[in-house]
């Protein structure tokens, strides 16, 4: 019962990424599970798999850009976007994108 409740209580916020990620243009860019300009959600969540430091790392990189991480194409930043809405982008990413 106590994991149907967390599912319930979870599911929204994976649901408002995914918006949150169309909102940001996100996905002009990345896909979930193919590489397209950028790379495959999957692919940044095995990338980050295991990393204490991962959410950080990935907020910062929404908000400030990246470049060489996956190649020569440069990731730009979102810096409008706000630490709270990088942050739930960054753990959905992280939680392979679902």
């Amino acid at each position: 019962m106590a994991v149907s409740a967390a599912a319930l209580l979870l599911s929204p916020q994976v649901h408002a990424s995914k918006e949150l990620a169309q909102k940001n243009a996100c996905l002009a860019c990345h896909a979930i599970d193919k590489k397209l300009v950028g790379p495959a959600y999957i692919d940044v969540s095995k990338k980050y798999a295991g990393q204490a430091d991962a959410l950080a790392v990935l907020t910062a990189s929404i908000q400030k850009g990246s470049s060489g991480k996956w190649g020569a194409v440069p990731m730009p930043g979102q810096p409008a976007l706000s630490e709270a809405d990088a942050k739930a982008l960054a753990a959905w990413v992280l939680g392979g994108a679902k």
